[in-house]
């Protein structure tokens, strides 16, 4: 499936879940009473502990379906009940996801990421919250224009490409090699 396809097939079940979630959504204070915020200490992986753990509430784009405006915007809540599981909520729709479904997510939004506007910023945003992974596995392969394909295993990204130019390269190994 290329991006295209792939980016098509997400906005299809973003589409789907929103005019599910705007069906069946109560009013704002049967909704903020329907849906408990919930959260857990999380123990694990040096990963895990580099970020704190809170639900998070995003509303949804209403910019691309201007008659759903009028309604009363779902909104998606992100919870953490266990260290295993992820709950995301649209309206009074919750879909609860192992570790492999959330795998899958990040792949999928990442994929569709990459080929949105804006870019991420070119600099590190201050303020910003990550995960680091430690000596992570990784990969290299040369491609047939010279250029050197490293692909690295993030503890939350999964496995994680980036190409390479053979300048590039002499200045990556300039930076790493520094004291």
């Amino acid at each position: 499936m290329n991006l295209q396809d792939q980016i098509g097939v997400l906005e299809a079940g973003v589409d789907q879940l929103l005019q599910a979630a705007a069906e069946r959504t109560p009013c704002a204070d049967e909704r903020a009473a329907a849906v408990p915020q919930q959260e857990a200490p999380v123990a694990g992986s040096e990963a895990e502990h580099a970020v704190a753990e809170q639900p998070q509430t995003v509303a949804a784009d209403t910019a691309a379906h201007p008659a759903d405006a009028a309604q009363a915007q779902p909104e998606l809540h992100v919870a953490r009940p266990s260290q295993n599981e992820i709950t995301l909520t649209i309206g009074s729709q919750t879909v609860t996801l192992n570790a492999l479904q959330v795998g899958q997510m990040i792949e999928e939004l990442s994929n569709a990421r990459a080929s949105m506007q804006p870019e991420p910023p070119p600099g590190i945003p201050q303020g910003w919250r990550f995960a680091s992974t430690k000596n992570p596995m990784m990969a290299v392969q040369k491609q047939s224009n010279g250029d050197r394909l490293l692909v690295l295993r993030h503890t939350g990204h999964g496995w994680v490409p980036f190409t390479f130019s053979p300048d590039i390269v002499v200045q990556m190994y300039m930076m790493l090699t520094q004291r």
